[in-house]
């Protein structure tokens, strides 16, 4: 229709229809009340009458509201199928799928709730309505409406017949179900009242003595009603868990009392929600699995035995019995009558056989997964004043050794270690060590010592000492590990029995863990030991040996013991008290257990005050009688004024700042410094820079900068080997992950060094040392390196104990072993944690330290003494003297036996002695 016939048409309207929507009109709203349904029977019919239908009724203000799903789904899609058409229609009409339906059939999805509305929204809906029927008129030749229309009663249709079946299906369930559940008690209960019945007819026939009846007139059906009652059941029983399987899901949905968490049917079906209780049963509570065996033995019993009941001659109490044997022995069955019979005995035996598997399955994985957690080494420990080490790394070996050689005495003890290894491979790898622990027994436990439950494992709470060792990480990453740990212990409940012993990489993170960990931990800072350690031996050779005879539990260690009997003797005194030991310090009691080292002579012991000494054993020394000691008149030479000395780090570590601070305090003004390894000279001062040393400052030390490989020969060729008093060859900071790799490069540098430096210094007639070399010497070229080694002191870092073995029988280097002396570090704290103050002063550049001091200090040639003789000499000197070394012999004799017995000393031995200081 065109524009012009439209103006036409609106003309010819009445005037109160004659009116065209404003802009806000062009698109009617929603009406928010549905029609009546004479209404919208109406309506339609006028629609597909076309221009020539009957006259629609009018339409009235009273409507009802629409309170069904279908309606309001059919509506939104009529709507759509409006809403694309054409843009030029101005309006939009919702138009109901029950269309055409009669008003009887479409009365059940409307509410009788009606609804009227005021004369001003009539008028509106009026208007509405009025434009809707000239729409409708328009698009009476269109197809399309004619097609959505029928498609939308199909679909009506379907919805309604699916819903029918769903319906008829759900109630035949329904009915079944009940019908099921309600014959049992009405069976029971017609049971029941026979038996009344039967015991009524026996008092009649008691009463009139009519034997006629009593005799079988009437026939007894009490026996065969409880069987037949009891098949029904077994049937029921047997039918009913596959039906409610097959129709579980049709079931109508549970409704939660709880509504945050209420689930739909259609998000999980019923049936996966029961298969994932019993799956998340089984898996939460460990008995489920053996529960449910024994309620499916109990069932098979029960019901195989009812059944048993229903088909024999047997009493209920023997069927029982029967089904029994028949789960437990499947071959009772074979001597059945009755085909009834043997089937039921059969399908008891078939089941019993079943569950004796699913028996023999569960007690299978129970004995293996016990068996996998002790090889694994998930059992709990159940130990009391052990040592725990926690972490694995190089040190385990040589600590292990030093834990069974300080419990050698008590006749063994029990060490457990906990890392995150597999345990046996930790056993195999301990098994591979080559000495006796002596009856120390060691076990191994799989885990991580950051999970609470895993220290809870090992009784950490009971132990007496633990033992963090590092991680074969990097320093800092390794000590990080070590925080985390100390946090874990920290969080321990039942709170720590012993202290702990933390073995750190870098110096800068110790006040952090001290932080955490407060009293209860002492650290050791293996880099910063094995650093002053190395300093000290390249300014006194021989030092090294004697660290190790102290610090490892072989030979003479620290320890410190109360002794009332000594109260208020002076120091002097008691220097001399012990036979078998060597006093060197006071614990002040007064000043909070304060260690002293090398006191005044005049310090009066006290209440309360422990001796620090150096013996074999904790239980080999005790205070005797003071001897008779001869003082006589000895040479009092002064000290040897410092010189200054050249000295040659080949290599780079990580605290290498703090050692030139300490050899800043050792040196004497004038002393250079060569630093040789390939880090670049600007990087090397960033470095220093970083770490804390402030190279302008440095008054004693002049730091020469020298870039090359080590293990290079032309690159050391380029160095002035045979000027250097000392020569320190430290590993790598590039390849401290790596011990092998590091022995290895120090190794080599080792004997390049040795090398040049044979060839370059002049030949040293060493006859008297020729059969002193030609015991282990058959190379002309070691004995020059040899020759060498006389003339200048070199100290290699060595990692590895294999690597030692080399170096040692070389005799071309005083060496130094890292890991060896780290480890007897760690088990002396470990065993005491007061040893670690000790430890700290005689390692510290300031303070008492251990030093060799030659004999013409104390003695002239060939003089007879004892050694409580030199000791108390030595005092004279503000020196504690703690041993000895010949100068024909190896090694150093630490607190030596038989002090009071006296022997000829010559002036080229050499005294260990424990010195104030600077």
């Amino acid at each position: 229709m065109s524009k012009s016939n439209e103006e036409e048409e609106e003309d010819s309207l009445p005037p109160s229809q004659n009116t065209k929507p404003s802009s806000s009109l062009q698109r009617p709203p929603l009406l928010t009340k549905s029609k009546t349904l004479t209404e919208l029977g109406t309506t339609a019919a006028a629609a597909a009458a076309g221009p020539g239908g009957a006259e629609t009724n009018p339409l009235f203000s009273t409507v009802r509201r629409i309170n069904t799903l279908p309606i309001s789904t059919t509506t939104t899609s009529a709507s759509a199928s409006a809403s694309s058409r054409p843009s030029d229609h101005p309006v939009r009409v919702s138009v109901s799928s029950f269309i055409g339906l009669d008003q009887s059939s479409s009365a059940s999805y409307f509410s009788d709730r009606d609804y009227v509305g005021d004369v001003k929204s009539a008028a509106s809906h009026e208007n509405h309505r009025i434009a809707a029927r000239k729409d409708i008129n328009s698009r009476e030749s269109d197809s399309e409406t004619d097609k959505l229309l029928a498609r939308l009663l199909s679909s009506v249709s379907q919805l309604g017949a699916r819903r029918t079946r769903e319906f008829n299906h759900s109630l035949i369930l329904y009915l079944l179900s009940f019908t099921c559940i309600l014959s049992v008690p009405y069976a029971a209960y017609l049971q029941n009242r026979v038996a009344k019945l039967q015991e009524e007819k026996s008092n009649l026939c008691h009463l009139c003595s009519d034997n006629y009846i009593c005799n079988g007139s009437i026939p007894h059906f009490g026996n065969a009603n409880s069987r037949t009652v009891s098949l029904y059941t077994v049937v029921f029983t047997i039918f009913m868990p596959f039906m409610f399987y097959k129709y579980l899901d049709r079931l109508p949905p549970i409704k939660r009392l709880s509504k945050s968490t209420k689930i739909s049917k259609e998000e999980v079906p019923l049936k996966k929600r029961v298969a994932y209780m019993v799956d998340v049963c089984f898996s939460i509570y460990p008995y489920a699995k053996l529960l449910a065996l024994l309620l499916a033995t109990i069932f098979l019993i029960g019901f195989g035995g009812l059944a048993l009941y229903a088909v024999s001659e047997s009493s209920f109490t023997e069927a029982l019995w029967l089904a029994w044997t028949f789960v437990a022995d499947s071959g009772n069955h074979a001597d059945r009558v009755g085909t009834g019979s043997r089937i039921v005995s059969v399908s008891i035996s078939a089941g019993g056989m079943l569950i004796f598997a699913m028996m023999l399955g569960l007690i299978s994985d129970a004995i293996s997964e016990k068996v996998d957690s002790l090889r694994k080494g998930k059992s709990e420990v159940i130990e009391r004043d052990h040592i725990l080490i926690l972490g694995w790394s190089d040190k385990l070996g040589s600590l292990l050794k030093q834990l069974a050689i300080a419990n050698e005495s008590i006749g063994g003890g029990v060490v457990v270690v906990l890392a995150e290894r597999d345990k046996e491979e930790m056993e195999i790898d301990i098994g591979k060590l080559e000495f006796d622990f002596m009856g120390t027994s060691v076990i191994c436990r799989s885990g991580s010592p950051l999970i609470l439950a895993d220290l809870k494992k090992v009784s950490v709470s009971k132990a007496r000492a633990i033992i963090v060792l590092a991680s074969h990480e990097n320093a800092d990453q390794s000590d990080a590990h070590a925080l985390r740990v100390v946090l874990s212990l920290t969080g321990v409940k039942e709170g720590l029995r012993g202290h702990a012993v933390v073995e750190m990489s870098d110096i800068d993170n110790e006040p952090l863990v001290k932080l955490v960990g407060g009293d209860l931990i002492e650290t050791v800072v293996a880099h910063d030991v094995i650093g002053r350690l190395m300093i000290q031996c390249a300014l006194q050779p021989g030092l090294a040996q004697i660290w190790e005879d102290i610090l490892g539990f072989e030979n003479a260690e620290f320890y410190i013991k109360r002794w009332p009997e000594l109260d208020g003797l002076r120091f002097k005194d008691v220097l001399i008290s012990f036979p078998d030991a060597v006093p060197c310090g006071i614990k002040v009691a007064a000043e909070g257990g304060k260690i002293d080292i090398n006191p005044d002579d005049d310090y009066v012991l006290k209440e309360g005050d422990e001796v620090l000494v150096i013996a074999e054993d904790d239980d080999t020394y005790a205070p005797d009688h003071l001897p008779e000691v001869r003082r006589g008149f000895f040479p009092k030479k002064p000290d040897l004024p410092k010189y200054p000395e050249k000295i040659l780090f080949c290599g780079w570590r990580r605290d290498i700042d703090d050692m030139i601070v300490v050899l800043e305090t050792f040196l004497a003004p004038g002393s250079q410094l060569w630093m040789f390894n390939e880090v670049p000279e600007k990087e090397r001062e960033k470095k220093l820079t970083d770490g804390g040393l402030d190279v302008s400052r440095l008054e004693n030390i002049k730091l020469v900068h020298r870039e090359g490989n080590a293990v290079i020969r032309r690159h050391l060729e380029n160095l002035p080997l045979e000027t250097f008093d000392s020569i320190l060859i430290l590993a790598d900071e590039s390849l401290e992950d790596s011990v092998v790799q590091a022995d290895s490069r120090s190794l080599a540098t080792l004997l390049l060094i040795r090398d040049i430096q044979s060839k370059r210094l002049p030949h040293k007639d060493t006859k008297s040392n020729s059969l002193w070399f030609s015991g282990f010497c058959h190379s002309s070229w070691i004995r020059q390196m040899q020759q060498a080694s006389d003339q200048s002191i070199i100290i290699s870092e060595i990692l590895d104990s294999r690597t030692r073995n080399l170096v040692s029988v070389s005799r071309i280097s005083d060496y130094v072993l890292s890991n060896e002396l780290v480890s007897m570090a760690l088990a002396m704290v470990a065993e005491d944690k007061q040893i670690n103050r000790v430890l700290e002063e005689l390692f510290a550049e300031k303070g008492s330290e251990m030093c060799i001091k030659p004999a013409e200090f104390y003695l002239f040639d060939q003089e007879e003494l004892c050694f409580y003789d030199i000791m108390i000499r030595g005092r004279q000197r503000q020196e504690i003297v703690i041993g000895y070394r010949t100068a024909n012999a190896e090694c150093a004799i630490i607190n030596p036996p038989q002090k009071s017995e006296p022997r000829k000393w010559a002036i080229d031995d050499v005294f260990v002695v424990i010195s104030s200081g600077e």
